[in-house]
């Protein structure tokens, strides 16, 4: 979970000029013959560049290689017959379209089965005692809140609040991102504070406003005090000589949401099926990377692989959190958020660190204009949006489901609600 407290708060940032409406200038036809291998050389020298800190050149740069710049090359291509069965959504009459320019695709990559670890397999051992620790509310100081209580897998892996409720009724101070397919990430948490989700699992035990365990050995003493669990542990972590430990129980957490990847009709597309897509899915994925979104929402996560300032181009509404300055103290670092993921976003609002935002349309309308200076139109919105919701996965129902947890003895500790 997401929670965080006492952010500092800092001063909003001066009014700049857009870079990106700049662009135009810069470009022409010849964008139109650059292929697939050029742009994802483009993409390889933007990261480098971001690594340098040079931001405001990576976004000029991915721009202009996914194609910002609008391409005239003076031959219209014939209106395809349309292979999907799918009714428009729009009550207009349907419109002849081109065909999809697959090099837009250059920036993304399909969805890996899971996010194997070297140094903590998934192992169906490990898997099956990290899906009973994820769901257990044992580890909580109250008995009261679990791993699943703010990452609800019957809800998109989220709990659909602005902040999470933890320990006592205690507020967070971010919103808690959805745990599917959160192993992908670069990092974890809004901050990246977690390289991890195996490093993630042990911050919200302890986190007195969340889980609020006072301390690693009452998570051991209360894991030791049912049988079932010590079972589990020595299966789960063969030839160790004392398997129930803090760290491994982070691991098989770890193990299991590994595991909770959601593959969806996008990665079909991916993989060249173009019946996979609606004509409007496809012009909104057209609408996505025209508008210069796949310069930090790319990959086969559609985000999560590297780090944004909040109101890039025109400064973020509300900005007393810090972001990853509260954990760097960089000045670089102020209001730099981890790039969300956008799989599965239509099912986990609300929307950014701080939970602010309810509606899809409002947060891409949002986006267009802090991050890239732009004012989408009413139908681009709608086509976007469209494009998004084809990126909800289905997750394994196997792994989805709330396991039958063991029972708890007489030497469990009892429920602490202080």
């Amino acid at each position: 979970a997401e929670q965080e407290n006492n952010i500092v708060a800092s001063k909003k940032e001066p009014d700049g000029p857009s870079q990106i409406d700049e662009m135009p200038a810069r470009g022409g036809p010849a964008l139109c013959r650059w292929g697939l291998a050029d742009r994802r050389g483009v993409a390889l020298v933007a990261q480098v560049l971001y690594r340098l800190h040079m931001r405001p050149i990576v976004l000029q740069l991915l721009a202009f290689a996914f194609g910002l710049v609008a391409c005239e090359e003076g031959k219209k291509a014939p209106a395809p017959v349309s292979s999907v069965a799918a009714p428009s959504m729009s009550s207009s009459a349907p419109k002849a379209r081109a065909p999809f320019d697959r090099a837009k695709l250059a920036a993304f990559a399909p969805l890996a089965a899971s996010f194997d670890s070297k140094t903590n397999p998934s192992t169906e051992p490990r898997v099956a005692l990290g899906k009973m620790l994820f769901f257990d509310a044992r580890l909580s100081k109250g008995h009261d809140v679990s791993c699943n209580s703010c990452h609800d897998l019957a809800t998109g892996g989220v709990d659909r609040k602005p902040v999470s409720t933890g320990h006592k009724g205690q507020k967070g101070g971010r919103n808690s991102p959805t745990v599917l397919n959160a192993a992908g990430h670069f990092a974890q948490f809004w901050d990246g504070r977690a390289t991890d989700v195996e490093a993630q699992a042990k911050g919200p035990v302890l986190n007195p406003v969340e889980m609020a365990m006072p301390n690693e050995a009452r998570v051991i003493d209360t894991l030791r005090s049912i049988p079932e669990y010590v079972k589990a542990f020595d299966a789960a972590f063969v030839g160790d000589k004392d398997p129930v430990t803090f760290e491994n129980m982070a691991r098989a957490i770890g193990a299991y949401e590994r595991k909770l990847v959601t593959p969806s009709r996008w990665d079909k597309f991916l993989g060249g099926d173009d019946a996979a897509l609606t004509d409007d899915e496809k012009e909104g994925l057209t609408t996505f990377v025209d508008t210069g979104c796949a310069a930090c929402h790319q990959g086969s996560l559609v985000g999560a692989g590297m780090y944004q300032k909040a109101g890039l181009v025109v400064p973020w509404p509300n900005t007393s959190d810090p972001g990853r300055f509260a954990v760097t103290k960089l000045e670089s670092d102020r209001m730099m958020f981890k790039v969300p993921s956008l799989r599965n976003v239509a099912r986990t609002s609300p929307y950014f660190h701080d939970g602010a935002t309810a509606s899809l349309d409002d947060a891409v309308r949002i986006m267009a204009r802090h991050q890239l200076g732009k004012t989408l139109k009413d139908d681009e919105v709608r086509v976007l949006v469209t494009w998004l919701k084809a990126l909800s996965g289905e997750q394994p129902k196997e792994l989805a489901d709330a396991p039958k947890l063991p029972a708890s003895t007489p030497k469990t500790p009892k429920p602490d609600k202080t």
